[in-house]
């Protein structure tokens, strides 16, 4: 019987940290250890707690949790960074008998951690070129050589967005391969059961509206107010961080602060659900089902048994059915 790597995946507010820790205890309770790998890009960085609904201590004590609070906000946690992180994570816990679970909301983070995802280098020299060939040439040009060179990746990025665009020539031109070629796949490379958190629009948007105001209750403006000489440019793109930034600057008062950040962590939640709606491999479960835990251990151990199709047609169909009206 294989264990497989459980991952949690979910909009923000759903309850992923919660799940993640009652699976541990139950496995715990069959004689199996498993501990918490974080996918979440910005619970990584020391100091960022209640922006990042980071787990609070007694979570963390009460199952051992990986990769949180190992940078500083001044440093800058990459994709590819992470993957490696990850990844050394994972064989390190599996080496030693103990299952890892993922949990993040960073979609890309989470998939990058176990699916067949590759990030090729930079190259400054390269990316300046491009830069200045956009700015006389324009972004269509750019994007017309690509439509030539690669016309599958062409196929899937917007042609207005020429940051994206100049990333495909840079990596194209670097590794002589399509850009296309290093794209994200639905396989896994280490085998994995994901397990996806669904609820009700107004439901998630009601625990948004509860979560930001405790963030406010915590004292997330003193945190930022402590913080903000060390945040770096990646950091300081957390959401919530920037507004409570230009509060402290008299550009907003408390109320708009406060609403502008429930605002745009709805609209984070519809993008991560548009996200993690696109993986046919995710079993989705809803979120306030009181059978929650129990529906998860089911689909753990039908995982770890060989039982399923890792990809499910049936997921594919529950997905465009169920989250339509949250994408779009």
């Amino acid at each position: 019987m294989t264990q497989r790597v459980v991952s949690i995946v979910g909009p923000t507010a759903s309850g992923k940290t919660g799940l993640g820790i009652a699976i541990a205890r139950r496995l715990a309770e069959a004689g199996e250890r498993a501990e918490i790998v974080n996918a979440d890009a910005y619970q990584m960085y020391r100091g960022m707690d209640i922006g990042t609904a980071k787990p609070t201590a007694e979570e963390q004590a009460a199952v051992p949790h990986h990769l949180i609070d190992i940078i500083d906000p001044e440093d800058t946690m990459s994709v590819a960074r992470f993957q490696q992180l990850a990844r050394e994570t994972i064989a390190d816990l599996q080496s030693r008998g103990i299952r890892p679970i993922l949990v993040g909301g960073s979609g890309l983070y989470a998939r990058a951690a176990i699916d067949d995802i590759t990030f090729p280098g930079t190259d400054p020299d390269v990316r300046t070129r491009l830069e200045e060939r956009e700015k006389t040439e324009g972004a269509g040009a750019l994007f017309d050589e690509l439509r030539a060179k690669d016309p599958e990746a062409a196929a899937r990025m917007d042609p207005r967005n020429p940051r994206r665009t100049i990333r495909a020539l840079e990596v194209i031109e670097l590794t002589g391969k399509p850009y296309s070629a290093s794209l994200p796949r639905y396989r896994y490379v280490i085998p994995s059961v994901q397990i996806g958190l669904d609820l009700d629009r107004s439901d998630l948007d009601h625990r948004i509206d509860l979560r930001t105001k405790q963030m406010y209750d915590d004292g997330f403006i003193e945190e930022v107010e402590r913080l903000r000489p060390h945040l770096g440019a990646t950091a300081v793109r957390a959401l919530g961080y920037q507004q409570i930034i230009d509060l402290l600057d008299g550009i907003w008062d408390v109320n708009d602060a406060f609403a502008d950040i429930a605002q745009k962590t709805k609209r984070l939640a519809r993008k991560q659900m548009g996200w993690f709606g696109r993986d046919p491999r995710i079993h989705w479960l809803q979120a306030l089902n009181p059978k929650l835990v129990d529906n998860a251990m089911a689909i753990i151990a039908h995982a770890d048994a060989g039982d399923y199709d890792p990809i499910d047609a049936r997921a594919d169909e529950y997905t465009q059915h169920h989250l339509g009206d949250i994408t779009a």
